[in-house]
């Protein structure tokens, strides 16, 4: 599944500068505006220990992680739902992501240009919100022109429910509030998925802090986490320059000692890689035999058919079952034999729907 979340910020807020930790696809870091101006995209692997234990226990001659496409999105400036600056581009690139990792400067240090001259994180997400809310309330409004006649004949049901749900957005957006939190339901949302709206893509937003702050956070850290409570978003403490400088030591052993001197337990990257995982609603089911041990990646609720799909679509088309095993019953046992022989081995049909961490195999005919 080729997914993607997309960073975002202001200029110099740290965005390039955590994409390069992320990622071996190296961003300019400049400190100056608009360093990045193509999208730059890197393949992250997801970090998972249970793909770690599998391989221990498989001892399979591949191991193939999860991955996530994380795109490094030019600077945004006020006026870009207008064409200011980068604007048409920027807008463009963020709404072919999935999500949207939103950096957010929360240190202080005079060395480094800040583009509005000022520290301030609340300001700084607003700007981004409002021009991503004057571009949907754009594409809302058309849409409505569409629709609104056909809504009032009566005659076709779809659009008088895709009238009635865009009657609530636009409100919503004109009152300064992204479409994520309108209140609508899964369903509703369903109606005007095909619009695209940038507001509606799942948000995560990373405090970028000096290294005294990165265990505790910080006055800045405090006001963001207060002003996107009513979001449900998740906010992420993260130093781009420690990050940076772990980035550059060479061994594991470097690293954790790096992590331990700070009080950290593991890098910021990897939690910031996790997050976006679980952003974009994402689940984890193993393959696991001699030739590879690998992670695929598939939307929560998926079916086994569905996920057969994921390895290739003959084996959706053709599925007959799969063979599950449990990832806690396979680590307690150690092998496949033993889950066999000790009754943790389900047959399940079309219907089953995938557990996070399910180890499967599939049987299928084409």
């Amino acid at each position: 599944m080729a997914l993607q979340c997309g960073i975002v910020g202001l200029p110099n807020v740290g965005k390039s500068t955590l994409f390069n930790c992320l990622s071996n696809a190296k961003a300019q870091a400049a400190n100056f505006p608009f360093c990045t101006i193509e999208p730059n995209v890197g393949v992250i692997t997801v970090p998972d220990d249970r793909l770690t234990k599998l391989a221990e226990l498989v001892k399979p001659n591949k191991v193939q992680p999860n991955t996530i496409e994380i795109v490094d999105i030019a600077g945004l400036v006020k006026g870009a739902s207008k064409g200011e600056g980068l604007g048409n581009q920027f807008l463009g690139n963020i709404r072919a992501t999935n999500a949207i990792i939103h950096v957010l400067r929360c240190f202080d240090d005079g060395n480094v240009i800040h583009v509005d001259g000022s520290v301030d994180p609340i300001r700084d997400r607003e700007i981004i919100d409002t021009e991503l809310q004057l571009k949907d309330l754009d594409t809302v409004d058309k849409r409505i022109q569409k629709v609104e006649k056909m809504a009032k004949t009566g005659g076709d049901k779809d659009a008088k429910r895709t009238f009635e749900i865009l009657s609530v957005v636009k409100p919503h957006l004109e009152s300064g509030k992204s479409v994520r939190t309108a209140p609508l339901s899964d369903e509703d949302f369903e109606f005007i998925v095909d619009l695209g709206l940038l507001t509606q893509k799942p948000v995560m937003y990373v405090c970028n802090v000096d290294e005294a702050s990165v265990v505790t956070g910080n006055k800045y850290v405090d006001l963001v986490k207060a002003s996107v409570a009513d979001e449900k978003a998740e906010v992420l403490v993260i130093s781009a320059k420690i990050e940076s400088e772990i980035a550059e030591l060479e061994s594991y052993e470097e690293r954790q000692e790096f992590l331990a001197d700070l009080g950290l337990d593991e890098s910021g990257v990897n939690k910031l890689i996790r997050a976006a995982y679980k952003l974009l609603n994402l689940y984890t089911y193993f393959t696991a035999g001699v030739q590879e041990v690998r992670a695929w990646t598939i939307t929560k609720g998926f079916t086994a058919p569905q996920a057969a799909g994921v390895i290739h679509t003959d084996f959706e088309k053709g599925f007959i079952r799969a063979e599950v095993i449990k990832y806690n019953d396979f680590v307690t046992l150690g092998s496949e034999n033993a889950c066999k022989d000790a009754g943790k081995l389900g047959v399940e049909g079309k219907t089953y729907v995938v557990e996070d961490g399910d180890i499967m195999h599939f049987r299928f005919n084409v």
